[in-house]
């Protein structure tokens, strides 16, 4: 009889005697256990990585082919991971990617790492995990650990996610385990990477918790076991509420501050100087990424059925977005002081990313700065050393192409607005050539010569 495929799913071992639980314990504690990652992006594919590259064999799924054959080709399309680390597992046969959906049968471990947006309304799109618990249950079989991963409302791994699988008549915790696991993914951070940051993790038995926390003990330095899925999506609720409502906060003062004269920014680095008891947060022209400013809102959907208001959540979030159209008005106040209007005028955007020397466009705010500029019927154009186009997405498509960042580029426009602050970005360059400027994220803050050109929002 010829050897298995490496990639065949051992289903017959569950024909022993021994529990389903301890057969996949085993599989995880000697590295043999098959591990699924659905979803290729930026929480996904460092995820896979991490996965690999600590000896697991790892399956990439994604519903988008590109992804799927890029990844095969051993070919990175998100910037700050290198292709030679992708070229280091699809090599030696530890990562494959894939959009075959019966092929998650393979898998003794699947880890959903989907987006989770917001409707129009500002409620929870769950159509991406309701449909990836859909797919996972057309390949479910005994044995296998589910993850979830998504940041989400406390109750969606139970309430959503497991009323699915079990229409296959398979019961969690007996014939296949599920747990919630929250992404702690920061795009860009060289200080913490999918592999170096804690894991908090809650099961839906204790076997799904024990199976899941030895998983992820394989690959990162600590694992945070919690007693239920529920607190753990809280835990992720809370992390990112936290820094939205402080955020909002600082947004507020900003405002406030802007039209009594004081400089922000200045009031900011003196008070963080008290070594004890405040946290510094940085004002901005909105919140970007896909946390911020979109998992606030889970949790206030969520309260709404307890009969309760966030007020301070919904605050944060009304002032948070609220922040391009505060941008876009101090950029007409700072067209009119040279006697221009913005309707005509020639925008530059400098900076397209959600945050800072990335190429992750997830919600930044450079997208709704483009729209209301160009509904106020400005000439809008954008500069991003990271992003070179605009693709479309869920909710833009706004069918731009980087521009050259040239003193003839600069000098051409009427105003320049700066909205993320790479570092590639030469700011003497910018003030010296440029007719007027307004700066939302204080990137200017070291340039000495021409700053009667800056105005700041």
């Amino acid at each position: 009889m010829s050897p298995k495929p490496a990639w065949e799913p051992t289903v017959e071992t569950f024909a022993r005697d021994e529990s389903a639980a301890q057969l996949l314990l085993d599989r995880v504690r000697s590295r043999s256990a098959v591990v699924c990652v659905v979803g290729m992006g930026y929480v996904g594919l460092p995820l896979a990585m991490v996965f690999a590259e600590k000896g697991f064999r790892v399956l990439g799924f994604d519903t988008d082919p590109d992804k799927v054959a890029l990844l095969n080709a051993a070919t990175s399309y998100i910037e700050h991971i290198p292709s030679a680390r992708i070229k280091a597992v699809v090599h030696s046969a530890r990562m494959e990617a894939t959009a075959a959906p019966e092929r998650l049968s393979q898998a003794d471990a699947i880890l959903i790492c989907v987006p989770t947006p917001l409707t129009v309304t500002r409620d929870p799109d769950m159509q991406y995990v309701e449909q990836t618990a859909e797919v996972i249950a057309s390949a479910l079989r005994p044995g296998q650990l589910i993850v979830l991963e998504s940041t989400t409302y406390p109750g969606t791994t139970e309430e959503l996610v497991r009323p699915i699988l079990e229409r296959t008549g398979l019961r969690c915790g007996r014939d296949y385990f599920l747990a919630y696991s929250p992404e702690r993914e920061d795009p860009g951070n060289p200080r913490f990477s999918a592999g170096t940051i804690p894991k908090v993790v809650g099961g839906t038995t204790p076997a799904c918790l024990e199976l899941a926390a030895t998983l992820y003990g394989a690959v990162v330095p600590e694992v945070v076991r919690v007693q239920s899925t529920q607190v753990a999506e809280a835990t992720k609720q809370l992390e990112n509420i936290f820094r939205a409502v402080n955020v909002g906060l600082v947004n507020e003062l900003k405002i406030l501050f802007q039209r009594m004269g004081i400089d922000i920014w200045e009031v900011i680095e003196a008070a963080s100087t008290k070594p004890f008891g405040f946290m510094s947060f940085k004002p901005g022209p909105g919140l970007g990424g896909h946390c911020l400013p979109i998992d606030p809102f889970y949790l206030a959907w969520k309260a709404r059925q307890y009969d309760l208001p966030t007020r301070f959540i919904e605050l944060a979030g009304e002032i948070n977005s609220s922040m391009p159209g505060y941008v876009v008005s101090r950029v007409g106040e700072a067209l009119n002081e040279h006697a221009k209007c913005l309707r005509g005028a020639k925008i530059l955007l400098l900076g397209m990313a959600y945050k800072p020397n990335v190429d992750d466009l997830r919600e930044s705010p450079a997208l709704k700065l483009i729209e209301l500029l160009r509904q106020q019927g400005a000439d809008v154009a954008y500069n991003d050393p990271h992003i070179s186009r605009l693709h479309k997405m869920r909710r833009y498509d706004l069918d731009l192409a980087s521009v050259p960042l040239t003193a003839e580029t600069l000098a051409d426009s009427d105003c320049v607005l700066i909205v993320t602050d790479h570092d590639k970005y030469d700011w003497d360059f910018v003030v010296r050539h440029a007719k007027l400027i307004v700066d939302t994220r204080n990137a200017t803050r070291g340039v000495s010569q021409g700053r009667e050109k800056i105005r700041f929002a």
